[in-house]
C-alpha cells in the first residue's frame, strides 16, 4: 500500500516548554522539578540586573549570578566562565537572555553535563536546537550535540515587552530566517515546513503589532511562538548560504547577530530561490507576493529593519575576503555556490540595493 507521504526521518528532544506572562517566576520550581537544588543564572553585563531580579526572585534555588556572556561565544569567555562555575556551588544553568547567553549557557553544559532552564529576551531561537555556534581566532564554527539542548524553556512575554523595537525587529528577522532556509534544506520533511510555515506566519501576524505597541502582551506573546516554532526548525534541518553568510561576517568580521541576519535576508532568499521552485511557496502565500525577495524588503522596510551591511560597520573592502571565508567549508545550498556571484550578493546587500542583483549576471 502506497503513502501519500514521503519517507523522513523527524527526531524531537524531550524538551519542556512553557508560555505564559510571569513564567519566570515559576523558575525555582522548575529548578526543583530538575531534581537539581541551586542554579547558576548566566547573563550577558548588560543583563546583569534581570538576571539578579530573578536571582532574587528564586530565593535559595539560586547559587549566584555569572554575567560573562559575550556576542558569537568566544572560547576564551567560555573557558574564564568554566573557572567561575567551578567555584561556585550549583547543580544546573538558568539562562536569562537572548542568543549570546544561551550561547554561554550550551557551552558551560557541554563542558559540565550541567542540565539548563532557559528564558528568551530575544527572538533568537537558539534555546530551541542541539546547536552551538563558538568563535576562535576569528572563525564562528557551529556543532551539533544533543548535550548542549535546554532541558526547560520558559517563554515570558513580560520580559521581552521592554525591548527596544530596533532589537526586537532585527531578532525577528533573524528568527524568520531559520524559518525560511528550512523550507528549502536539503534535509527538510513535512513536519519541519509545517513548523516554518506556522513560524513565519506568526511573525507576519505579530511583528507589526509589537513595532506598533511595543508592549502589548499579547502580540509579544505571539512573537515568542513564532521564534520557538522558527527555533525548532533551526534545530533540526540543515542551514544553508545565509547563515554560512551570517556565520562570516559575525565570527570574522565582528558584526552584530540578529542585525546581519536582518539584512542579509531579502538578499539571500532572493538568491536563492531561482533554485528553489514551488518550496518557497508558503511565503510567497504569507505575503501575498510570488517574489519573495521583494515581499521580505517590503516587509524589511515596513519594520524599520536595517537594510545595509555599510550600516553595521562593514568595510566594502572586506567583501572579498567575507566571499572567500563563505566558499571555503561552503554550507550545502539549493543554488550551486559560484564566488563571484556570492561576492555580487555581498556587495548588494552592503549597498542596501532594493533588490539582490548578486548573481543574476
Amino acid at each position: 500500500m502506497s503513502s501519500f507521504l514521503p519517507e523522513f526521518a523527524f527526531s524531537q528532544a524531550a524538551v519542556r516548554v512553557r508560555f505564559a506572562p510571569g513564567v519566570r517566576h515559576d523558575t525555582g520550581a522548575e529548578v526543583e522539578r530538575l531534581g537539581c537544588r541551586r542554579a547558576i543564572v548566566i547573563s550577558t553585563p548588560g543583563q546583569v540586573a534581570m538576571a539578579h531580579d530573578l536571582r532574587t526572585d528564586m530565593g535559595e534555588f539560586a547559587a549566584g549570578v555569572l554575567p560573562l556572556a559575550q556576542m558569537h561565544t568566544p572560547v576564551p569567555v567560555t573557558q574564564e566562565a568554566m573557572l567561575q562555575v567551578g567555584q561556585m556551588d550549583g547543580d544546573c544553568l538558568v539562562a536569562i537572555g537572548g542568543g549570546s547567553t544561551v550561547g554561554l549557557a550550551k557551552a558551560l553544559s557541554l563542558r559540565t553535563g550541567l542540565p539548563q532552564i532557559v528564558l528568551p529576551t530575544t527572538y533568537a531561537g537558539s534555546e530551541a536546537t542541539p546547536v552551538l555556534g563558538q568563535t576562535e581566532d576569528g572563525v564562528k564554527t557551529t556543532l551539533t550535540d544533543a548535550r548542549v539542548q535546554p532541558q526547560v524553556i520558559l517563554y515570558d512575554a513580560e520580559l521581552i515587552r521592554s525591548l527596544p523595537v530596533s532589537t526586537t525587529v532585527a531578532s525577528a528577522l533573524n528568527a524568520m530566517a531559520h524559518a525560511a532556509e528550512g523550507l528549502y534544506a536539503r534535509d527538510r520533511n513535512p513536519i519541519s515546513t509545517l513548523l516554518a510555515t506556522e513560524g513565519l506566519r506568526a511573525f507576519r501576524r505579530a511583528l507589526p503589532d509589537v513595532c506598533r505597541n511595543p508592549r502589548d502582551l499579547t502580540a509579544r506573546g505571539e512573537t515568542l511562538y513564532g521564534a520557538w516554532l522558527c527555533g525548532t526548525v533551526l534545530g533540526q534541518v540543515g542551514m544553508a548560504l545565509h547563515h554560512k553568510l551570517c556565520h562570516v561576517l559575525g565570527g570574522s568580521f565582528g558584526l552584530p547577530h540578529a542585525e546581519t541576519h536582518a539584512v542579509m535576508l531579502r538578499y539571500t532568499i532572493a538568491f536563492n530561490a531561482t533554485a528553489t521552485g514551488a518550496l518557497l511557496d508558503p511565503m510567497r502565500e504569507i505575503f501575498d507576493d510570488g517574489d519573495v525577495g521583494h515581499a521580505l524588503a517590503i516587509f524589511a522596510d515596513s519594520v524599520g529593519a536595517p537594510r545595509a551591511l555599510r550600516d553595521l560597520g562593514m568595510r566594502e573592502a572586506d567583501l572579498a575576503g567575507a566571499a572567500d571565508l563563505a566558499m571555503s567549508a561552503a554550507y550545502w545550498n539549493p543554488r550551486p555556490l559560484i564566488r563571484d556571484e556570492v561576492l555580487g550578493l555581498l556587495r548588494s546587500a552592503w549597498a542596501g540595493e532594493d533588490r539582490s542583483q548578486g548573481g543574476r549576471g
